[in-house]
């Protein structure tokens, strides 16, 4: 079953691709046909090369300038630091307004000035000019087949230690929720460098497992574990059962009518898995046409082709709707907000 965002964001991308050329043409738009041309196009990745963020940024910049009027150039540049704190900064206070600078940037940081954790963060997520998003990610918890973790049971009953990278990330932060939230016995070993890391270490039972993996990195590098049964999956941490593990509950079927509230909005950083933004600012017709060309790429034979062969999910959204859950995130009850906030929260749980 796919999410509704994402069938929302499937929909209006397949109308947009239909009416571009015909919105493109009124006369309403004639003003902005060439406003690109001759025009270099810059996307700023908030990581170093080969990482995911930057192979989906680099993927959309080889197709979706054949649907700007006027064919600009689209150029990458990774620009790292802070977990992408660096880029997100530079993108909301100094980057062009003018719709030739975009950015890439971990789907989480847009959210930590919410729950509290503000520092170095110089933006407002809500006033950024919301592209979209290739993806609409799940997340999952994968354990060795050795460690005995098969189902959601075994989580609540056995001790185990699960692997992650810095604080903040998503396989540091689903961990403290998990085990604040539900008191799950598991203990969290931090400072790998990555997600390869923390998956050699499982193979050397360093560590049991892994939460926080993002499905569409473990069929694109690792799949060869699952397929071989290598590791289980005993829960998707995410809304809904992402199609492809239609037996595997996710964890809001698992929650209570009071924990449901607090995990949907620790969850909803992944319906936005890997955003592309404008600066605040830019012309409405301006960003229009950029999301418009976005939702276009989304449906180009191409790009899906090309998306495929380097085993890059595409489960789309658009910029209209990660504005809006943005809205919904940020008009949050303070409690639910407080509540979160410390539900991601380390409470002696690390190593």
């Amino acid at each position: 079953m796919r999410s509704g965002l994402y069938c929302t964001a499937r929909n209006v991308g397949a109308v947009l691709s239909a009416l571009l050329p015909v919105l493109l043409n009124s006369p309403a738009l004639a003003v902005d046909r060439d406003i690109f041309a001759g025009k270099t196009i810059s996307i700023l990745v908030g990581f170093g090369p080969g990482g995911g963020y930057d192979l989906y940024a680099r993927a959309l910049a080889r197709h979706m300038a054949r649907h700007i009027p006027g064919n600009p150039t689209m150029l990458v540049q990774n620009m790292a630091g802070a977990g992408s704190l660096r880029a997100v900064n530079y993108l909301f206070n100094a980057a062009p307004r003018d719709g030739t600078v975009l950015a890439t940037f971990a789907r989480g940081i847009v959210l930590e000035p919410l729950f509290g954790h503000s520092e170095g963060a110089q933006f407002d997520p809500a006033r950024l000019g919301w592209i979209g998003s290739v993806s609409n990610e799940t997340s999952v918890c994968a354990f060795m087949a050795e460690s005995g973790i098969k189902v959601w049971q075994d989580m609540q009953s056995k001790n185990y230690t699960i692997g992650a990278s810095d604080s903040g990330a998503d396989s540091d932060v689903f961990p403290q929720v998990l085990r604040n939230l539900f008191h799950l016995p598991l203990r969290v070993v931090v400072g790998y460098p990555g997600g390869a890391d923390i998956v050699l270490a499982m193979q050397r039972h360093e560590v049991d497992g892994r939460c926080g993996w993002s499905w569409s990195s473990l069929i694109s590098r690792d799949r060869t574990l699952y397929d071989n049964k290598q590791i289980n999956i005993p829960v998707q941490l995410a809304l809904q059962r992402h199609e492809d593990l239609p037996d595997v509950p996710s964890i809001m079927e698992l929650a209570d009518a009071e924990q449901k509230p607090l995990l949907r909005l620790i969850i909803s950083r992944q319906i936005m898995a890997r955003p592309f933004a404008a600066p605040p600012g830019v012309e409405p017709e301006r960003l229009q046409i950029l999301r418009a060309a976005f939702d276009a790429t989304m449906q180009d034979p191409q790009f899906v082709e090309e998306a495929k062969r380097l085993a890059l999910e595409v489960r789309a959204v658009t910029g209209v709707d990660i504005e809006a859950l943005l809205g919904e995130v940020l008009a949050s009850p303070p409690d639910i907000i407080r509540r979160a906030a410390e539900t991601m929260s380390d409470v002696n749980a690390r190593h």
